[in-house]
């Protein structure tokens, strides 16, 4: 099984996020890599996933097979460099990826609702690509919102949220950091996988591998 990882906005920590999950999967002995189909602007966040996967710069094409040079949401970017999307050239990018492995974990580009052509957004890829979808949240003040928002938005799509990682954004906790875990998952009932603490370079695989168990 893979896992489709999204969050409530762009910079909220996705592929900090992905580097950990992948590279504690690989510890456990696991043959996990990532997948992000779609860079805007630079390729910065297929290289860290490659690098946590101890692959070479050969598979950079396979990891991401869309790269748009333009720094904007993948609808912008394509008509401005005329690329068109196409839903199908990602999942079979996906299931090349997947062959002979024990998971891919794919990451979406900025937020749920990021318009990749003018008809679709990253919500329906995810729905497309029938993965469970763990949710990012940028864990500060505002994330309340943020994070309803996104889970409303996935519940009314048809998707529930495998669970969230909360990615903390500040050194310090604030008043906000330290009670939005228990109050969003008093709020929407997803579970809060795991914490990442700003600078923080492992997490345990255990909740992840449950997800896998489900």
């Amino acid at each position: 099984m893979s896992f489709f990882i999204t969050a409530t906005d762009t910079d909220a920590g996705k592929t900090y996020v992905s580097r950990l999950i992948i590279e504690s999967l690989r510890r456990e002995g696991k043959n996990w890599c990532g997948y992000k189909p779609i860079c805007c602007g630079d390729r910065n966040d297929a290289l860290q996933m490659m690098m946590a996967a101890g692959e070479s710069e050969d598979a950079l094409d396979a990891i991401n097979p869309i790269w748009l040079k333009t720094p904007a949401a993948p609808h912008v970017a394509g008509m401005l460099e005329n690329k068109d999307i196409t839903f199908d050239e990602i999942i079979a990018g996906y299931q090349k990826r997947a062959e002979g492995r024990d998971g891919v974990l794919v990451e979406g580009v900025g937020g749920w609702l990021v318009p990749i052509t003018q008809k679709l957004m990253l919500a329906d890829l995810a729905k497309a690509m029938e993965l469970p979808v763990i949710l990012v949240v940028k864990n500060q003040l505002g994330a309340l919102n943020h994070t309803l928002l996104t889970v409303e938005s996935m519940r009314a799509r048809g998707v529930e949220p495998a669970g969230l990682v909360f990615n903390h954004a500040h050194d310090e906790l604030d008043t906000a950091a330290i009670t939005n875990k228990g109050i969003i998952e008093d709020l929407c009932g997803v579970e809060v996988l795991t914490d990442v603490i700003r600078g923080q370079e492992e997490v345990e695989a255990w909740p992840f591998e449950g997800l896998l168990e489900k």
